[in-house]
């Protein structure tokens, strides 16, 4: 039975964990660190230096910038020079328009922004910057999680200096099971985690953006189109890959709206969300189990993250897609168990799939996850599972889910390095 200080302490962690983003978190992260180091500054630098992990720079070459019709890094950094506002964390660069756009080309025209990748400090999420005007020097660091300052100073002035990990810890660290997550979402007064249909509305508004533009790929204009429906057909599952995929190509290509991330992606806040949302409706549960089911598949995810770490070189979709195949599982009536045999049965199927960077086909990835999510609950609800006789999977759901994380973050690390090699050294 779940405690009320551990009920307490998880609703925590899910308002921590699934927050509204604009654009792409690696590069909006790195915006992040520049606003507070120009913030400290008290002006826009003369000249900003940054040290960023493997893992941010591969998530941050290829992506679209919000509102700039550009991508990569350095416009990235002017912007959070120039209009960041660290206050708003993950949406720091709400306030991005035409004339802070141009002012940031000129920025970047002018060789002030150097980027290299960080030889010491081995955290897969590592940012550091520092600003300099004159005499004066700043420096900000981020590490562990998108928004978490370990080190701030200006000049001589030390003003933070902690471990990361160490920001709201009562709500970062709360020990999950697969069984704690179901007993949460299945038991907890709705009133107090109706909070997630705020999710639901603001990724709704990205497909939404996705459908009526042609951003990126148009993956998800394509799925329902008349040459997709001649293909997919027409139904719930078509609908389910169309609509994520829409959210992604928005939001993949640079398009200033917000979605709701979960674990510091807003990728896997769209694939942890939409499938749910329209599975939902295409089969008429009321609200109060659609507020449940994506409270299960977003606090699945936020559990599988906590092991995995928030960036690795598995695509952040398989850990989402889990969530979400949890969620529909959930809704079709299915029970504790059969929501732990769709975790299984997506384990056993995506794990592996590697993350080459944040970009436009991304959204293949999502509606891969997205498919295998609503194809491993309806085995689920029928009882039919992968066995421990079968690979990485064990009897215990707790224990296939730390297979997988393990490969992850330990089995796969040589993957992030040669992933990196071979986007660095592609033949122009």
């Amino acid at each position: 039975m779940i405690t009320d200080a551990e009920r307490s302490a998880i609703t925590a962690l899910i308002r921590s964990q699934v927050v509204p983003a604009i654009g792409c978190t690696e590069p909006v992260s790195v915006a992040l660190c520049v606003s507070r180091a120009s913030a400290l500054m008290g002006r826009v630098p003369d000249s900003i230096e940054l040290s960023l992990s493997l893992n941010i720079l591969k998530n941050a070459m290829g992506v679209g910038i919000p509102g700039t019709g550009m991508v990569g890094l350095p416009i990235a950094v002017a912007l959070g020079a120039i209009v960041g506002r660290h206050e708003l964390g993950l949406e720091v660069l709400r306030d991005t328009d035409a004339v802070a756009v141009e002012k940031a080309r000129r920025y970047v025209g002018e060789g002030r922004i150097k980027i290299a990748l960080e030889e010491h400090d081995t955290d897969k999420l590592f940012i550091r910057v520092l600003c300099r005007s004159g005499e004066d020097e700043t420096e900000a660091i981020i590490k562990g999680h998108h928004t978490d300052f370990v080190y701030l100073r200006k000049n001589c002035d030390v003003l933070l200096e902690k471990q990361a990990g160490t920001v709201s810890e009562e709500s970062i660290c709360v020990p999950l099971t697969l069984r704690k997550v179901y007993e949460y979402a299945t038991t907890t007064c709705t009133d107090d985690i109706k909070f997630i249909l705020e999710a639901k509305h603001l990724n709704e508004n990205a497909a939404h953006s996705g459908l009526t533009e042609n951003y990126g790929h148009a993956l998800g204009k394509t799925l329902c189109s008349p040459l997709g429906r001649g293909i997919m057909g027409d139904g719930i599952f078509s609908r389910i890959l169309s609509v994520t995929s829409c959210a992604c190509d928005a939001r993949m290509a640079g398009a200033m709206v917000p979605v709701m991330s979960n674990s510091g992606s807003g990728n896997q806040g769209i694939c942890a969300t939409m499938p749910v949302v329209v599975f939902a409706e295409e089969n008429h549960n009321t609200e109060e189990e659609l507020i449940r089911a994506l409270v299960l598949s977003n606090l699945t995810a936020i559990y599988i993250k906590q092991a995995l770490g928030a960036l690795s070189a598995l695509c952040g979709c398989v850990v989402a897609s889990t969530g979400s195949s949890c969620g529909i599982t959930y809704l079709m009536g299915g029970t504790y168990e059969q929501v732990a045999f769709s975790v299984k049965n997506m384990i056993a199927n995506l794990t592996g799939m590697i993350c080459d960077g944040a970009k436009p086909s991304c959204a293949l990835k999502l509606t891969t996850g997205v498919g295998t999510a609503v194809m491993s609950a309806m085995l689920a609800i029928q009882n039919k599972h992968v066995t421990s006789v079968e690979g990485i999977i064990d009897d215990d759901v707790d224990r296939s889910i730390h297979n997988l994380t393990d490969i992850g973050s330990k089995g796969m690390s040589e993957t992030d390095r040669f992933v990196m090699n071979i986007m660095t050294n592609k033949t122009k």
